[in-house]
């Protein structure tokens, strides 16, 4: 029986194939999921209705699962105000976790290369609440 939150068992194969520097993708609903992720990534659907799962709910499950070495997150532009979420980002991940901010189509295109192991849809209506997570080595 596992003994951490997380029990998907698609999410759980993809996790357990990635290695150190792969990455996993939790995006927001509005994200290009099929034409911006990387071509050997696991699509994993969890957007269920508007709300539901959020990214936040998803994050907590995948830092419970897997050693977290950095992430990155979408960063809107100048003249928009620093989204909320990212404050939650950083709450979640393992303390002094590094978290790059990335202008939207360097996003994108970070989320496009082969090391990409884990696409995660979610239901997250909040805007740039996409982060992309790069998976470190178990302590």
């Amino acid at each position: 029986m596992l003994r951490y939150t997380l029990i998907h068992p698609e999410i759980l194969a993809a996790l357990a194939s990635a290695g150190h520097g792969s990455r996993v993708l939790i995006a927001d609903g509005h994200y290009p999921f099929v034409t911006a992720a990387g071509p050997n990534a696991t699509h994993v659907f969890l957007n269920l209705t508007p709300g539901r799962l959020s990214a936040t709910e998803v994050l907590t499950a995948i830092v419970d699962a897997a050693p977290i070495e950095s992430a990155s997150v979408m960063q809107p532009p100048p003249e928009l105000a620093t989204p909320e979420i990212f404050a939650e980002f950083e709450n979640l991940l393992p303390a002094g976790t590094p978290v790059e901010r990335l202008g939207r189509f360097a996003f994108y295109e970070a989320a496009k290369t082969d090391d990409v192991a884990l696409v995660i849809a979610t239901g997250e209506q909040r805007t740039y609440a996409n982060i992309l997570l790069t998976l470190g080595v178990a302590a």
